[in-house]
């Protein structure tokens, strides 16, 4: 089992970035398409602060899935889902499970963990890598 999870640790890397940046670009799409409707996300102007996320949040899910300049794109978008666990979620109460910032931290730590492991084997940044 070790050597089987030994092999495929690089692979999953993969996978993690691509369904982190499917699920992060919903966000992005919802907030300046809004597709799917969202209510809160309605009133949302591209020059406002939730302008400014929704723009991060479509350029860095698509960047990240397609694996391109993961480790400074996972940095500035862990960047801003610690922004947005500080200034809209912690107000609210201690507790992630009551403020609902769970998810917030949960995509922070693991844009943290693309910047520093990068995109893996499945990624454009590996592909300009092996090509020179």
């Amino acid at each position: 089992m070790e050597n089987f999870a030994a092999s495929w640790a690089p692979r999953v890397l993969s996978l993690l970035r691509i369904m982190t940046g499917l699920l992060f670009l919903q966000y992005g799409i919802a907030k300046l398409f809004k597709w799917p409707q969202i209510p809160m996300f309605e009133k949302v102007e591209l020059f406002s602060l939730y302008g400014l996320a929704g723009s991060l949040e479509l350029v860095g899910g698509i960047l990240l899935i397609l694996g391109l300049f993961t480790r400074p794109v996972a940095f500035i978008v862990a960047g801003e889902m610690a922004f947005a666990y500080f200034m809209g979620h912690a107000p609210r109460g201690f507790m992630p499970i009551l403020n609902q910032g769970g998810l917030a931290i949960l995509f922070s730590f693991v844009f943290l963990y693309l910047a520093c492991a990068g995109g893996g084997p499945w990624s454009a940044d590996a592909a300009i890598r092996n090509k020179n």
